[in-house]
């Protein structure tokens, strides 16, 4: 089978995490879940609990909150498929490593020199192997633009991630919600349910 680099936006919440896990799944072969959150607070550390659960067990995770490519050159040799999830939250550490004065002063052009490399970097790792990829990562374009710099920074960081990763992508999904049966009960209609 040729590798493929899958590209699966969404927004929060939209079944985007899960949907990439099914094609990885269905790729078959050993799995190197690339897991780019920091546990910065407890709600972070509770989240990223309920992320591992959902993982099937023989699954390896290999966190690189900043370094992708530097990380799956280090551990990634056995995996047939890569899934990194996210871009969202790796771009926000960019920024914040990129921003010696902290968010409330981005170095929008110091983190997108930084992006710019270490995409370059994603993208000379996945071309020179033979290990499929997909990714996964927020769509944050379609909504209001954010009022503060450091919102407005990131989303535009995002969105050009999520440009520049389409252009190496196989192929890409936008996952718009995630859809769950309609019940008569509406108490039974609740998130999560």
């Amino acid at each position: 089978m040729a590798k493929r680099f899958v590209l699966v936006l969404g927004g929060a919440r939209s079944g985007k995490s899960d949907l990439a896990q099914k094609l990885a799944l269905d790729m078959g072969g050993p799995v190197l879940f690339v897991a780019t959150a920091e546990a910065g607070d407890e709600e972070m550390r509770r989240r990223i609990e309920v992320h591992q659960r959902s993982r099937p067990g023989d699954w390896r995770t290999l966190e690189a909150p900043l370094h992708l490519a530097d990380a799956l050159e280090r551990g990634a040799a056995d995996a047939a498929v890569v899934l990194i999830d996210c871009v969202s939250l790796w771009v926000s550490n960019l920024l914040q490593a990129a921003s010696p004065k902290g968010l409330e002063e981005p170095d929008q052009e110091a983190a997108q020199s930084l992006l710019s490399e270490e995409l370059g970097t994603l993208h000379d790792w996945y071309r020179g192997g033979t290990t499929s990829v997909i990714v996964v990562s927020n769509e944050v374009g379609m909504g209001l633009v954010p009022p503060y710099p450091s919102g407005r920074a990131f989303r535009d960081l995002v969105g050009w991630a999520n440009q520049r990763l389409a252009t190496i992508a196989t192929e890409a999904y936008l996952k718009q919600f995630a859809i769950r049966p309609w019940r008569q009960d509406p108490a039974d209609n609740q998130p999560g349910t």
